[in-house]
């Protein structure tokens, strides 16, 4: 079974940078993208941050745009989210999520799921 194990989260305040970090299994490093989820207490699952197989790629949720940064290190089997410029409404259970292969879209299609790492932010 292909293992996603995120590391990084905690209580930070406004404005300060936090760095989140995804460690797979091998084989979950195939053609698929990566990407990144987070969900708020009452809230349903969005869609944060994604980056495709070599890396070249990303996207971004609006409401992160231009302070996180997503990327990956094939080699370490490893995926990273660097938040920069934290608010109390980033204050979510953050996710690392993987597709098995190619798919069509990048929000979507994610086959497997970390446990998550909260990430709270004070005012």
């Amino acid at each position: 079974q292909v293992q996603l194990v995120e590391s990084g989260g905690g209580l930070v305040q406004a404005g300060a940078s936090l760095r989140l970090s995804c460690v797979a299994s091998a084989r979950t490093f195939g053609t698929g993208a990566m990407g990144w989820f987070r969900q708020a207490p009452g809230k349903e699952r969005e869609f944060v941050a994604a980056i495709i197989r070599n890396g070249m790629a990303t996207y971004y949720a609006d409401s992160v745009k231009g302070r996180f940064t997503i990327s990956r290190d094939n080699k370490k089997n490893a995926m990273y989210l660097e938040m920069n410029s934290l608010k109390p409404e980033d204050t979510a259970v953050y996710t690392c999520a993987a597709q098995s292969g190619v798919r069509r879209s990048l929000t979507d299609g994610y086959d497997y799921w970390g446990q998550g790492t909260q990430v709270t932010v004070s005012s």
